[in-house]
């Protein structure tokens, strides 16, 4: 069977149902930057020490769910369908987030992103996760996207930080300080804020932050 279709030769692809859009249409870029994440957490996963197997097999666990999320976004809401992400899966994430956030060191300034080979790796992750996020956003000038999608990538961002902060910690690894960060999080031990809304000013500090550093 071959792989190549000839289909997408003048620069068109089709969405779940068979609705022919361009290649570089809002709703194709939002789900391959989705497909990118997912492609780089499988090459992480690759790169990982063999002693994390844990940790490996739960982020093979996050692909299957970001597989769900990018079959979402390529179904166009005209279909009327059902999401595939499952109903738990950010009870889960965030289930996550607690767990490496209890496990690691409290600190209250900005970190650079780094460390160990696979916490370096999982920043990168990090910030693709972002840039997924915004380009939802950007899409949701235009299209009607479930609102679980957005809570579930917007949790993820936080789970590659969380998870970054515990895999160096776990390798004997020291966060390095931003040196001319100010003293912003109070008795927190990461800059995880999971109800945004709650903290707006803060919220908006720390993703101007997740942008640019």
């Amino acid at each position: 069977m071959k792989i190549y279709t000839k289909t997408g030769d003048k620069g068109m692809t089709r969405l779940v149902g068979g609705i022919a859009v361009s290649k570089d249409s809002d709703r194709v870029d939002t789900y391959g930057t989705i497909d990118e994440l997912n492609s780089w957490i499988g090459y992480a996963i690759s790169q990982f020490d063999s002693s994390l197997f844990e940790e490996k097999n739960e982020l093979q666990h996050l692909q299957h769910f970001l597989f769900d999320v990018g079959t979402d976004l390529a179904t166009p809401e005209s279909l009327n369908r059902e999401i595939t992400l499952p109903v738990d899966a950010i009870s889960w994430l965030e289930a996550r987030i607690d767990e490496y956030t209890a496990k690691s060191p409290e600190i209250n300034r900005f970190i650079l992103p780094g460390g160990t080979r696979e916490a370096s790796m999982i920043h990168m992750a990090r910030t693709i996760a972002r840039r997924a996020e915004r380009r939802i956003v950007r899409l949701q000038m235009t299209a009607k996207i479930p609102g679980e999608l957005v809570m579930f990538v917007n949790r993820l961002s936080d789970y590659f930080y969380a998870l970054a902060r515990y895999l160096n910690t776990k390798q004997g690894m020291e966060d390095i300080f931003y040196t001319r960060s100010a003293e912003v999080f109070h008795n927190a031990k990461t800059k995880i804020i999971n109800n945004y809304w709650d903290y707006p000013v803060l919220a908006e500090l720390i993703k101007i932050c997740y942008y640019y550093f």
